[in-house]
């Protein structure tokens, strides 16, 4: 007919009569007389949330003293952030409208509430807490509700709240409240970048299919400026580059592009400086990489050079054969009103010829080889 309970150190109860709320029990060991067995207890851990809000709303409503007595209340309004703290260590960051209902007991619960109203940027020592969650090993529950912002060397960040472009964020690290407004930021490269526009298919001025490939070099000029003028300011590079090719293309036949590959180069240079103007971008240098023909193309372009190079050939060997017979005519004419000229030509070629054999026969005497007939015999 005795019933007990027991209630742990790092607990509280609640003795419940026919399962309605009776009284509070501390730690300890407690014995009631039950012979009906009406009587029952719940138990809670101290360092959880209280998660029986029926019983905390009729207490609240009915037994004001017992709630100031045993529990720790935390609320944030709707424009107001929570900092909760066990024993003084960050624990949860809590949002707008929150209700937290603690046990008191072993853990020192503290709130520490941040308006939302004008600030959104988090102190720095805050942020660097934040930045390392796990720290003494203690997590920090609720970083959901934070933006932690790190931007590298070289780098900007450019910071949106609820859609307008703010400021620019420096190297390091910030944080900002995502709470009743929309932040966001987009890490920009202030580094000389590469830009590739690549198989793009233009017809030329007489019809003739090119893919041509390019590529640009950029950097900003100013940020804020490209910023809040462009939404996607490297798109919308991109987009110039493809219409200036097309400018560039599409105005030539394909024997002036062929002729000069430079002119694409200048055109679409010149279409990005004007079009680029007062957008805080600036394009370094633009290049044609690629220039691909249609197969047909490249046989019909193939024959042409192989006859082209063919007729060059054909004018230089009737050039040489020109001047080697203009040469040999000089030649006859020096001869015939020279006879020792004539004959040292003999000579010479006597010589010409012995050095290509092994043996000389000579009929007559040495005049015979000079006035007479020669008979030359390979070995």
């Amino acid at each position: 007919m005795l019933k007990r309970f027991v209630v742990k150190k790092n607990e509280r109860g609640v003795l419940l009569r026919d399962g309605d709320y009776e009284r509070i029990l501390n730690p300890g060991r407690h014995q009631f007389f039950d012979p009906l067995n009406r009587l029952s207890c719940t138990t809670w851990k101290t360092d959880t949330v209280m998660s029986d809000w029926e019983l905390v709303d009729y207490l609240e409503a009915n037994e004001k003293a017992t709630v100031e007595e045993n529990f720790e209340t935390m609320l944030t309004a709707e424009d107001e952030a929570g900092l909760r703290y066990e024993n003084d260590m960050l624990v949860e960051i809590l949002p707008p409208g929150s209700r937290r209902v603690f046990w008191k007991g072993v853990c020192k619960q503290r709130l520490e509430k941040v308006s939302l109203q004008n600030e959104y940027r988090l102190p720095q020592k805050l942020a660097a807490r934040l930045q390392r969650p796990a720290l003494n090993g203690h997590a920090v529950n609720g970083l959901e509700g934070v933006l932690m912002v790190q931007t590298p060397a070289y780098n900007v960040s450019v910071l949106r709240v609820d859609g307008h472009v703010e400021r620019l964020l420096q190297p390091g690290v910030e944080a900002f409240w995502r709470y009743n407004r929309d932040v966001q930021v987009e890490r920009v490269d202030m580094r000389l970048q590469n830009l590739e526009v690549s198989g793009q298919e233009i017809l030329t001025r007489d019809k003739v299919a090119l893919r041509l490939n390019l590529t640009a070099t950029w950097r900003y000029t100013d940020v804020l400026v490209a910023f809040e003028k462009l939404a996607k300011p490297a798109e919308h590079l991109y987009r110039e580059l493809q219409l200036g090719l097309r400018e560039a293309v599409g105005t030539r036949s394909l024997d002036e592009l062929l002729e000069d590959k430079q002119v694409i180069d200048e055109v679409v240079g010149a279409h990005l400086a004007r079009k680029l103007q007062g957008f805080g971008m600036e394009v370094g240098g633009v290049g044609v990489k690629d220039i691909i023909l249609p197969g047909e193309m490249k046989t019909i372009l193939a024959s042409v050079v192989e006859a082209s190079k063919a007729a060059e050939a054909n004018v230089i060997r009737r050039r040489e054969e020109t001047s080697a017979t203009r040469s040999l005519l000089n030649t006859a004419k020096v001869m015939e009103d020279n006879p020792v000229a004539l004959r040292l030509k003999e000579l010479e070629t006597l010589e010409r010829v012995a050095a290509r054999i092994d043996r000389i026969s000579v009929f007559g005497g040495l005049d015979q080889v000079l006035n007479g007939l020669v008979s030359l015999k390979a070995g």
